[in-house]
Parts: structure tokens; sequence; C-alpha cells
């Protein structure tokens, strides 16, 4: 369908517009397919950072770690943390080489949460892209890291 169908408007768009408008209401339609970390009790942002600390492997992160890798880069790190804490899901503490850093850490809870979130979260990102072949799914990427080139 036709992002004009799909917002319902008669009068033609400007390409550009189109765009972002296309990008922009697609972004939420995924958002929407890959929501399933409420029965989780987790946000997109939650489930982020608890990714981030798995791809550590073991070794701690800090906050500053976390902010630049976080795909909402706008995410209160510090709170989102504080959370995780609360939900046993990390661990927060005083570097022992560097009292003023703070070193974040997955804990087993969250390694077991994430196990059982990945199948789900393959089969949600699936069902997002299944109308694209290989060779589209390619091309869309190459389109979006242009498209991004300025950030």
């Amino acid at each position: 369908m036709e992002i004009e169908d799909v917002i319902k408007t008669k009068k033609p768009m400007e390409i550009t517009s189109k765009t972002v408008i296309n990008i922009a209401y697609t972004s939420r339609v995924i958002e929407m397919a890959t929501s399933v970390f409420k029965d989780f009790n987790l946000t997109n942002q939650q489930y982020n950072v608890l990714r981030i600390l798995r791809g550590q492997k073991g070794k701690p992160a800090n906050l500053s770690t976390l902010q630049e890798r976080m795909i909402d880069r706008n995410s209160n790190t510090t709170r989102l943390v504080d959370k995780l804490i609360q939900k046993k899901l990390v661990t927060r503490k005083v570097c022992p080489e560097n009292r003023r850093k703070i070193e974040i850490l997955i804990t087993e809870k969250g390694l077991s949460v994430l196990k059982e979130l990945d199948p789900i979260i393959t089969e949600a990102n699936q069902n997002v892209v299944k109308n694209l072949n290989t060779e589209e799914l390619e091309t869309l990427n190459n389109l979006l890291d242009k498209l991004r080139n300025d950030e």
C-alpha cells in the first residue's frame, strides 16, 4: 500500500516529504511489530542496554559506553540502568582502580531474559521484512546507511 493511501491524502506529495513521512510511518510499524518487550516488563531501550552489555562478554561497561552504542541516543541511560538494577538484570559497582568510574554488568538473570527473547525477536524481525528478498534488503540497508551518512 502506498503511503498516500495509508495516511489518506489525495494531494500529491513532494518526494522529499513523502520519503521522510514514509520512513517515519514505517519506523512506527516496525516498533509495533517488534514490541514483544512488554511481556518481559522491558522497554525497547532497556532491551538495547541488555544487548550492549551481553556484547561486552563479561567485561563491564560504563554509562558513556552504553550511551555511545544506544540506538536511541536520547535515552536517559542512568535511568534505564537504574530500572534494570531494580529488575535484577544488571549490576552497578564502583571500579576498584578508579573510584570515579562506575562499572555496569549484565546478570545471569539478564542473560536468561535475552536468551528467551532472542528467538522471539528474530521471528518478529523476519515478519517485518518478509515481503523483501535478500537483494532488496541489501539495497534498503545501503540506502538507509547512505541517508544517515552525515550523522
